[in-house]
């Protein structure tokens, strides 16, 4: 794992080119609490490690060649934790804003929300739109952060829109097929997610980004959200490097195709 106090690296990592690298990742962050736990520990500092660890992925990530990283930070479901826990994570959410963003912009990496914004504060929505605008210009690699998410939300509006447009008269009903749902869908705009990751153990997908990852490799494993980190990362690389992804052919039509 980085130092703590050093800055996102835009430096390359030669060691990373020995992996097919997925173009878009997916993550959920799963262990905090457990990790506090475990140190006898408040919960809260649980989720500042985990800010931290966020922090190094991130930095890996990019020097790994990812096109896209998206990360779960606050589902849908999360609002029924302990409203104290609830508030301190909304802090950390208002620091990580003030202070990361700098190091992302710095770093060329461009920063995006997904999820219902209208639950959060006003502090927090002029927030999130300051540092997706600050950063909007970078290509080096885009950071997705759900917040408020769940991917039945997600479909489920997806699917009113178009409702509209039929609504309008701008779209008719049998006109309707995944291509157009995928377009209403959030995240649209980037390719599907290659590979998903879990962390903390537990062996489900928690409704997170349900219709980008209909196609995913998915990689679980049981290191707690702050333990996870360089090691952790590109072992889940090279486990997805070693994977044949056949989109429903057989291995003799892969094999046929990579050698057309």
């Amino acid at each position: 794992m980085t130092d703590a106090n050093s800055p996102v690296s835009a430096a390359p990592d030669a060691e990373d080119a020995q992996y097919r690298v997925p173009r878009h990742v997916a993550l959920i962050m799963d262990g905090n609490n457990r990790w506090a736990k475990h140190r006898q520990l408040p919960g809260n500092e649980g989720h500042r490690a985990g800010e931290q660890a966020l922090r190094n992925v991130v930095e890996v990530a990019a020097k790994a060649g990812i096109e896209v990283l998206t990360v779960f930070a606050f589902s849908s479901e999360n609002w029924r934790r302990p409203e104290q826990e609830v508030a301190a994570l909304m802090q950390l959410f208002l620091m990580a804003l003030s202070v990361r963003v700098k190091e992302l912009d710095k770093a060329k990496i461009r920063l995006r929300f997904i999820g219902d914004r209208s639950a959060f504060s006003v502090d927090l929505q002029k927030g999130m739109i300051q540092a997706e605008q600050k950063t909007a210009h970078h290509t080096r690699m885009t950071l997705v952060i759900a917040v408020n998410y769940g991917g039945q939300w997600d479909v489920a509006q997806a699917a009113r829109r178009l409702a509209e447009q039929v609504q309008q008269g701008q779209l008719q009903p049998e006109q309707i097929d995944a291509a157009r749902l995928n377009s209403a869908v959030e995240l649209a705009d980037v390719p599907p997610v290659d590979l998903l990751i879990r962390t903390g153990g537990e062996l489900r997908i928690s409704n997170f980004v349900l219709w980008q990852a209909a196609y995913a490799e998915l990689f679980f494993t049981d290191a707690l959200w702050p333990d996870f980190g360089h090691d952790e990362l590109h072992r889940a690389l090279a486990d997805f490097a070693s994977r044949q992804r056949r989109f429903g052919r057989t291995s003799e039509q892969i094999e046929a195709l990579h050698h057309a």
